[in-house]
C-alpha cells in the first residue's frame, strides 16, 4: 500500500483557466487521476482494523488526502463538483475513527480538510 501511495499517485495541478473547460484533455486527465486516488484512499482505509490504525491513517490521511487529494479539492471551484469530491472523501473515512472525538473537533490529520468544509 505504501508503495502504491508513494509511487503510483500523481495528480497534476494545472492553472484554473486550463481546467475550467471540462472538455479539455488536461481537465479530463486531472479528474481521472483524482478519482483514481480517491479509490485508492477507499481501499487503504478498508484495512483499518487489520493493519495498525496509525499506519492506515498515515497512508490514507497524511499522505493521500493531505498530499494529493486536498490540493485538487482546494483548486476546484466551489460548487457541485467540489461538494461531490468532498462527499466521496468523507464517505471513505471509517466512522470508528470519530467515536471518541469531542464535538467541534476532528482528527489532527483532517484539520485542513475540515477548514475547507467549514468554508
Amino acid at each position: 500500500m505504501k508503495k502504491s501511495v508513494e509511487e503510483d499517485v500523481f495528480i497534476p495541478l494545472y492553472p484554473k483557466s486550463t481546467v475550467e473547460d471540462k472538455s479539455s484533455l488536461r481537465s479530463k486527465f486531472q479528474e481521472r487521476r483524482f478519482w483514481s486516488a480517491v479509490k485508492l484512499l477507499s481501499n487503504v482505509v478498508r484495512w483499518d482494523g487489520i493493519v495498525q490504525e496509525d499506519k492506515v491513517r498515515d497512508l490514507g490521511l497524511s499522505k493521500l488526502l493531505n498530499r494529493y487529494l486536498l490540493l485538487n479539492i482546494l483548486n476546484t471551484p466551489l460548487g457541485p463538483d467540489n461538494i461531490e469530491k468532498c462527499n466521496k472523501v468523507v464517505a471513505c473515512l471509517p466512522e470508528r475513527w470519530f467515536q471518541n472525538i469531542n464535538g467541534g473537533s476532528t482528527l489532527p490529520e483532517l484539520l485542513n480538510f475540515s477548514q475547507h468544509l467549514l468554508q
